[in-house]
């Protein structure tokens, strides 16, 4: 009876031990949730193993996952606020000249001349605002993650063509010259053609409007796997210290954008190539030319995807 009692007082003791480590343990849960609760960062620490560990690793993770999407959050916050503060002076100037354009042809003191002169220069300011407007929805909806997208087998050859035939009157206009690499064959691939559109749009238009190029150069090659599309000027070149933070929403290089710039187009072009699961990047040097270069996958499994965050 005396072992049978011995081992008994030795189970009592471990479970007494059990329960007073597992007060503990609970307690620095306890106190690290109501820590989180209140915006501190603690971890829990434990020299348990077993279940306890693994419930202790667990709420390690929740806590750390909770707080990277809460900084995700303040961040994304920040970021909108500043689009919407720098876009409501982008939106000044442009109204501002509006409205005395208007207000002049309102009073009637002008040749037909003047007038004419007016009224192309108040529809030109209201198309910079219409621009400003749709690009500040087109990021909001991005952001957002609401932006849907059609996959549709697409020969990109083609639709690249397609794309410079309608720019070739701006750049007429511009004095840009256009030099086209892009090979007779199909070259087809899981594409959604509204946001390759963008893309295209996007770099074409840094281009005319801030690099003060007087030559584009577009090519599109097949790679194993992937298509290469580069849209390279002449113009001025970016500065090395720019070029990581180009595709920033809001950033405004002095070389790379002008004051008219949004700070949005770059930053949705990348958000856009993100979507169709490729990559871009940037290169300048002075003396040669700014290329950006656009790897799309040949294959694109999802029929419809939205962005991944």
């Amino acid at each position: 009876m005396e072992w049978l009692l011995v081992i008994m007082l030795f189970i009592c003791i471990g479970q007494i031990f059990y329960i007073y480590r597992l007060r503990q343990i609970t307690k620095q849960w306890y106190g690290a949730l109501r820590g989180f609760r209140q915006g501190r960062q603690e971890k829990i620490f434990t020299t348990s193993k077993g279940l306890l560990a693994d419930i202790s690793y667990e709420l390690n993770g929740i806590m750390e996952a909770n707080r990277n999407q809460i900084a995700q959050l303040k961040k994304s916050d920040e970021a909108s606020r500043q689009i919407l503060t720098g876009l409501s002076h982008d939106v000044r100037t442009p109204l501002a000249s509006l409205l005395g354009y208007l207000e002049a042809l309102n009073q009637g003191m002008h040749d037909d001349k003047e007038q004419r002169e007016y009224i192309s220069v108040a529809y030109r300011k209201a198309a910079d605002l219409k621009a400003l407007v749709d690009k500040l929805f087109e990021w909001f909806k991005l952001n957002s993650n609401e932006q849907q997208f059609s996959m549709e087998e697409t020969d990109i050859n083609e639709y690249t063509r397609e794309i410079l035939i309608d720019w070739l009157p701006v750049l007429e206009q511009s004095h840009i010259s256009l030099a086209v690499n892009i090979e007779d064959d199909d070259l087809v691939l899981s594409l959604d053609q509204m946001a390759y559109r963008r893309i295209m749009d996007n770099l074409l238009q840094n281009a005319v409007r801030h690099s003060g190029c007087t030559q584009i150069t577009i090519a599109v090659r097949p790679l194993p796997g992937s298509v290469l599309l580069e849209v390279a000027n002449n113009g001025r070149a970016i500065p090395a210290q720019q070029l990581p933070f180009i595709f920033e929403r809001l950033y405004k290089g002095n070389a790379a954008r002008s004051d008219k710039g949004s700070g949005l187009g770059l930053a949705i072009t990348k958000e856009l190539v993100t979507a169709l699961k490729g990559e871009i990047s940037v290169s300048s040097n002075p003396g040669n030319d700014t290329v950006f270069s656009i790897r799309l996958p040949r294959q694109v499994k999802e029929a419809a995807s939205k962005i991944q965050k």
